[in-house]
């Protein structure tokens, strides 16, 4: 189960390079076929109903026409409550693209560049203990090539289950006994960094390092994450929420998104489930901006819908065409990336073939967003399903494969 905590569901769906950007290249026809709206709708409920997942939402954009959106399902089996298009849960390391936006409009209204050291910036130097002399830019926290790495059980401290929750229950049970997950309250962003990257921190060992040269040496980090999410908060002088929240989030007409539950009613969140018998209690992460962005199915799909026109250089709505063309740019070496993630990465988001993707995975939600280089198709596939364990990453991988599938098929006749 850590171990997806550390990693993105990549290896999980590496495979499902939504297949519908070769239209010839279908490889599992659904039957009947999959032409019109409402063929995919009756394809996804069949998916639904014979898989683990108790809701999920399926977007899928074309150019700039919004092909197709529907959720099926539960968000909450005990409360028989559907899962709809407006149902908000966690997305899990798509979150990253969300850093990666902020950092581009930082970029472009000149607060720093890819080339910047983070210490010109920071309020208190980060040093890697094995090469103290190296320089870290932005550039390595936002392509995972800096040197500062997820010390497993200590990255997963930073999860918590929320002041108020029952801890009595199955699933609350089983966070505390499988992970040690206590109930306690969120502690702001900078006093985990600090408590993971200063000497002087709890949480300080020289394993959160590696003895490799920044830019050479790639490593998924979380933390380097919400530490770039940190940084952007130090040079604009605006919480990363806010910041997040008034340059990305209001211009795409995400109101009912952010980073917080306690916004949300109950009634508007996905029940998150460990298996659809086991419900999990509410939880949250110190290291909130590298996972924990809650949103919805019509909400992700203004952001996958942006992103899309972008990569088409149509887009002005959050930077400038070339602050678009910044963000999706491949940024490393060839043969850096893990050959099954892709082959190379812009700002957080991975080239995978004629795809740029990122995914997430978290307890109880699992969660993918794609679209053609050439911005001409996508779609995502938000779940409150987990895929923590062997058996649960089949299971959605299963399902992921399936509805890609048919997301495929759709493309292809629309």
């Amino acid at each position: 189960m850590r171990n997806l905590f550390l990693f993105p569901v990549f290896l999980l769906v590496a495979l499902l390079c939504l297949t519908s950007c070769d239209d010839d290249n279908i490889t599992t026809p659904a039957e009947p076929p999959i032409r019109t709206s409402a063929d995919l709708s009756a394809a996804l409920t069949k998916i639904q109903s014979n898989a683990d997942a108790p809701g999920f939402g399926v977007s899928v954009v074309k150019d700039d026409v919004l092909l197709y959106q529907q959720s099926f399902g539960m968000a909450d089996i005990d409360a028989n409550r559907p899962y709809t298009n407006q149902t908000i849960q966690p997305i899990g390391s798509i979150s990253k693209t969300f850093v990666a936006a902020a950092v581009v409009k930082a970029i472009e209204q000149g607060y720093f560049t890819l080339d910047t050291d983070i210490n010109d910036v920071l309020p208190l130097p980060i040093i890697n203990p094995k090469r103290p002399d190296d320089i870290i830019r932005v550039r390595h926290l936002v392509t995972h090539t800096s040197g500062l790495l997820d010390e497993e059980d200590t990255y997963t401290q930073a999860y918590h289950i929320l002041p108020g929750e029952d801890t009595s229950s199955p699933g609350a049970q089983l966070l505390q006994g499988a992970l040690g997950i206590e109930q306690r309250a969120t502690l702001p962003l900078e006093d985990f960094l600090a408590d993971y990257y200063l000497p002087e921190g709890g949480l300080y060992s020289p394993d959160n390092f590696a003895n490799t040269a920044p830019g050479t040496t790639w490593s998924y980090s979380n933390i380097a994450t919400s530490l770039m999410a940190y940084l952007v908060e130090i040079a604009t002088e605006t919480s990363f929420e806010q910041y997040v929240t008034e340059n990305i989030l209001t211009p795409l007409a995400m109101e009912q998104s952010g980073y917080q539950v306690a916004p949300f009613a109950p009634g508007q969140l996905a029940q998150l489930y460990w298996d659809p018998g086991t419900p999990l209690p509410r939880y949250a992460n110190e290291s909130y901006p590298d996972g924990s962005l809650l949103t919805s199915n019509e909400q992700l799909a203004a952001f996958l819908t942006d992103m899309m026109r972008g990569a088409r250089g149509e887009s002005g709505i959050l930077f400038n065409p070339s602050g678009y063309q910044m963000l999706f740019s491949a940024l490393l070496p060839p043969g850096m990336v893990p050959t099954d993630l892709g082959e190379n990465q812009g700002i957080f988001w991975f080239h995978s073939g004629n795809i740029i993707r990122h995914d997430g995975s978290d307890p109880g939600t699992t969660c993918n967003l794609e679209f053609r280089t050439d911005g001409t198709a996508g779609y995502l596939l938000l779940t409150n399903m987990d895929a923590s364990t062997s058996d649960h990453a089949a299971a959605y991988f299963d399902l992921a494969q399936r509805v890609d599938d048919a997301v495929s098929e759709f493309l292809a006749a629309n």
